[in-house]
């Protein structure tokens, strides 16, 4: 199976990436189901990618329904040491204008349905998430993306909601309360997940509206939000290939030992179906 350096996982309106040589298409099977389309390998700049597009091409997975476990399993078995996440947000701030790309360094879980861990049945993992996106892998993200043409901003909080539905007028308004700076559907358990399994993991956010606070102007449509997307797609690809040359082969982040101080059950208690099943991405600590 052909192995990838990066990850890039594609949001609303990104559903490839332009400019990739030596090509193939996976389609792969986890313990925990398939990923959410078929896993595009290749070279960009001479840099190994693996491209999944989260929702499915088509878009016709909604945000409770993606199967996270699964998508970040694949990159993990394909080799793949940092993650490049790209998500619409609603802005909560003014300063955060539609059109704006933001890199956000914390996370606010609102989210009720989903499964958020890879442990379970037996096995018991604690993972630090204090800095839920990889510090090295935003600023290398936020370098880049510097030097093109747009507004983009550093460090911001993402409310993380359950959807499909968006917010109510109160709760838009409770989270600009708590300080936060955006809003969206997808970060979460992605980031959860990626920290598990030790891949560094950073956010592209792009800012389609104000949500609902902003009761000076009425909410967009959909179609003007997707529209908002679509014209930030081309620097968001630009970013990312900028900043794939410039990931560096070793790691110094606390990332890649994200398991070391985690797992607390007794290795001589974990069932061997556990064991193998989460081989790949605990087996270096059982031995």
């Amino acid at each position: 199976m052909p192995q990838a350096k990066i990850g890039v996982i594609g949001g609303s309106a990104l559903y490839t990436i332009d400019g990739l040589t030596d090509i193939e298409k996976l389609d792969i099977d986890t313990p925990f189901g398939k990923p959410s389309d078929i896993i595009t390998v290749g070279k960009l700049g001479g840099v190994g990618i693996a491209f999944l597009p989260r929702h499915g091409k088509g878009h016709h997975i909604s945000p409770t329904e993606v199967p996270y476990r699964a998508n970040i399993y694949a990159l993990k078995s394909l080799g793949v040491g940092h993650i490049i996440s790209v998500s619409a947000v609603g802005s909560l701030r003014e300063e955060l204008e539609p059109g704006d790309l933001v890199i956000p360094d914390q996370l606010i879980d609102r989210t009720r349905n989903r499964v958020s861990s890879f442990f379970d049945g037996s096995i018991v993992g604690h993972i630090l998430f204090a800095e839920p996106f990889c510090p090295a892998l935003s600023q290398t993200i936020f370098q880049a993306a510097k030097e093109i043409d747009t507004a983009t901003h550093q460090g911001g909080t993402y409310v993380v909601m359950e959807g499909p539905a968006f917010s109510t007028r109160a709760e838009s308004h409770l989270y600009r309360s708590w300080g936060a700076s955006l809003i969206g559907m997808t970060a979460l358990p992605e980031a959860k997940l990626a920290r598990e399994a030790e891949i560094c993991y950073a956010t592209i956010a792009g800012v389609t509206d104000y949500d609902c606070w902003q009761e000076s102007c009425a909410p967009l449509s959909i179609d003007a939000i997707l529209n908002n997307q679509r014209q930030q797609i081309e620097k968001i690809r630009e970013i990312i290939r900028l900043a794939v040359s410039r990931i560096p082969d070793r790691r110094a982040c606390e990332c890649a030992e994200a398991l070391k101080t985690a797992i607390v059950t007794d290795p001589k208690l974990i069932p061997p179906e556990q064991k193998e099943k989460l081989k790949l991405i605990i087996g270096k600590y059982l031995k």
